[in-house]
């Protein structure tokens, strides 16, 4: 990813959402070497194959509205529609269409819920035999005089030890002391949660160093009618328990061309690797995988780059920032390109093929990996990431990190 689009994707506090780790493909801006695509003379967009409705990033979605799925041809493979704002990850039911061509809810789980945010993930399969995804996400209404936090991880999910627990509010925060006092963020193994802010809408906790494996981490939303800005309240009053799993960090060297994965301290792989090219670097520093695809759409329009690339179908995506950094497999280069060469624009590529297999170095390593594992990025000609990009919070020291809260 080149560095204007970088910085301007970098500088958002939108709304942060995990659905956790999907079985299913998603359609999701990145940065991948060029290969482009194109329909009848002219570049694919994202949404020449898969049509949803409500459109990607609308607000203020009604209760009434109801979700669509359509395609001009070919085959739908498979629909999922999840509420994932309240970490239930509950799922609308739905129905694919005889001929193939739309999907549609079930009449009695059509009705979507107000103050909640949901994420489509959609597979279709073309008259040839093509592959494409799309992954979207809307926001449904919230009350007036109300306010939420769309958060991660997931309830009774296990995460990897570079976890941390983020808040996105759907309205800029005025009274963060009151929002940030009201959420308690405890773990068993006893240790020290502290919250930071990026802005007024985002609040993430951590603890001073990457949480010890078989912590239980508990967060207590105690937000239900605490005043964040004048005459608006929050509406949310529920419990969040998650487990911290086995530590495994990867260290990326850029200049070397490798990865080494070390799991509960102890090197257990050194994989080959192609990172950012010599004009599209890769960001150094501590990244936190926030979510993981089969396979997953990356098309260089979202992200800056026109109709550099559109690939439809790049397997083992797993993401690591908010402004499109990924650690995905790559079946598109030679394979003596892993190891000695940097081509991407501004992921990490691991040797694969098409389709993804288990049996590739990026296979091995979807594997091997959960949310919440921590990739760390060196020797690259690159600032370092943000750490309000994706969950970055772990490029600041815990001095910083601490002056961060509203509660100090």
């Amino acid at each position: 990813m080149n560095h204007v689009a970088k910085r301007a994707r970098a500088g958002s506090a939108a709304v942060l959402t995990w659905a956790g780790l999907l079985t299913v493909l998603a359609v999701l801006a990145g940065c991948t070497d060029g290969m482009p695509s194109v329909l009848n003379g002219k570049p694919r967009t994202p949404t020449d194959v898969i049509r949803i409705v409500p459109g990607d990033g609308a607000k203020d979605v009604g209760a009434k509205t109801r979700i669509e799925v359509k395609i001009p041809d070919g085959r739908l493979e498979s629909v999922h529609v999840r509420r994932i704002e309240d970490a239930r990850g509950e799922e609308i039911a739905g129905r694919i269409s005889e001929d193939g061509l739309s999907w549609t809810p079930e009449a009695e789980a059509g009705r979507i819920g107000l103050a909640a945010k949901y994420s489509v993930d959609a597979v279709a399969v073309d008259g040839e035999g093509r592959r494409s995804a799309r992954h979207t996400t809307f926001t449904t209404a919230v009350p007036d005089h109300r306010f939420i936090g769309y958060f991660k991880p997931e309830n009774r999910s296990t995460v990897g030890t570079g976890m941390i627990v983020s808040f996105s509010f759907n309205q800029p925060v005025t009274n963060r002391a009151a929002v940030e006092k009201a959420i308690r963020v405890t773990a068993e193994p006893s240790v020290e949660v502290v919250g930071h802010w990026f802005g007024k809408d985002r609040l993430d906790f951590r603890p001073a160093a990457y949480w010890k494996p078989g912590t239980e981490v508990t967060v207590d939303l105690g937000l239900r009618d605490v005043q964040g800005a004048p005459g608006v309240y929050g509406s949310q009053d529920k419990t969040v328990v998650f487990t911290v799993g086995r530590s495994q960090v990867s260290l990326v060297d850029a200049a070397e061309h490798t990865m080494e994965v070390r799991r509960d301290g102890e090197v257990i792989s050194t994989i080959p690797i192609s990172a950012g090219g010599p004009k599209t670097t890769t960001y150094n520093g501590k990244m936190v995988v926030t979510e993981m695809h089969d396979v997953t759409r990356m098309d260089g329009r979202t992200v800056g780059f026109g109709g550099e690339y559109d690939i439809k179908d790049v397997p083992h995506a797993i993401r690591l920032t908010e402004s499109g950094t990924f650690l995905h497999g790559n079946y598109w280069e030679p394979y003596d390109t892993f190891g000695s060469e940097n081509t991407s624009h501004g992921c990490v590529g691991l040797r694969d093929v098409k389709g993804g297999s288990g049996d590739t170095p990026a296979g091995w390593f979807f594997d091997r990996t959960l949310v919440g594992d921590v990739v760390e990025v060196v020797n690259s000609r690159d600032k370092k990431v943000a750490p309000d990009n994706g969950l970055g919070g772990w490029n600041l020291d815990w001095k910083k990190w601490k002056a961060g809260s509203a509660l100090r």
